[in-house]
């Protein structure tokens, strides 16, 4: 199957996955990356990677035969196709993700307050595991520090945040990383969303632990500054059926004048049994 006509139609680099190894995979591609060909495979045609992109601005184009068919995400679910062989899927705009590391410095991210420090996010990202291919929930996410750093290592991300303000952080912090997380400015709505391989819940909020915990990821991280939260979130999760560790970290970073206080945080991470 060649697909140097759609590599011509994109005008950037893409990158090129196969259906046959499975439909999320290829669908958390598209999500993260601005230019993306699918190899269709048997069941996995142009109408499931269309409904797979409700909620991200994409459009797509189908080699159909020998025709390049542009095309609506929402059009290529009920439009009728003769023999598609692979679909390029386009961002609006072309993401530059930087190549310099990972757990970034605290003020490479706009925040209203504190972000979670560079040391623990590492930690965080290491639980986590995110990689292309994966879709991850950065639910409460603040300033989407965690998710934009997601999206750097190749992931999808959907951040999930009921603060306005916080959300427009977000967008800002994805553009300035030249990564796309899409945006829910809202409570988590756990049906709505397509069901993500991990979930970091940024606070310790009873109820957004066992909705995120509901949805039977692989991985489920969550951080708490306070003590009071920590019990019942572990025994959210392990009553979810998750394998629970946790550490309390008090990491303080050197000055000249010494060492610099810290924002003391427990992390709990579950893996699913």
């Amino acid at each position: 199957m060649s697909v140097e006509k759609l590599r011509e139609a994109a005008g950037r680099p893409v990158e090129v996955v196969d259906a046959e190894d499975g439909l999320r995979p290829a669908l958390n591609v598209c999500r993260a990356h601005s230019a993306v060909i699918v190899r269709l495979a048997e069941g996995i045609g142009p109408a499931e990677i269309g409904a797979g992109l409700a909620g991200w601005r994409r459009t797509l184009t189908v080699q159909d035969g020998d025709e390049l068919v542009p095309v609506d995400p929402r059009d290529a679910v009920t439009r009728r196709w003769t023999a598609p062989d692979a679909v390029l899927c386009l961002a609006d705009n072309e993401f530059l993700r930087s190549n310099d590391g990972w757990a970034l410095p605290d003020d490479a991210f706009a925040s209203r307050t504190h972000v979670l420090g560079a040391e623990v996010r590492a930690f965080v990202l290491a639980r986590l595991a995110p990689r292309p291919g994966v879709l991850v929930w950065d639910v409460l996410a603040g300033s989407g520090a965690v998710g934009v750093e997601c999206a750097r290592l190749g992931a999808a991300v959907i951040a999930v945040e009921p603060d306005p303000v916080q959300c427009v952080r977000i967008i800002a912090n994805a553009s300035a990383h030249g990564v796309d997380v899409r945006v829910e400015e809202s409570e988590l709505d756990a049906p709505s969303l397509p069901r993500p391989d991990a979930v970091f819940v940024g606070r310790g909020e009873l109820s957004a632990v066992k909705a995120s915990a509901a949805v039977s990821a692989r991985r489920v991280v969550v951080a708490t500054e306070r003590v009071d939260e920590i019990v019942p979130a572990r025994d959210a999760l392990q009553a979810a059926g998750y394998e629970v560790e946790g550490v309390h970290w008090t990491a303080s970073r050197l000055l000249d004048s010494g060492f610099a206080p810290a924002v003391p945080v427990t992390l709990l991470w579950g893996n699913k049994k």
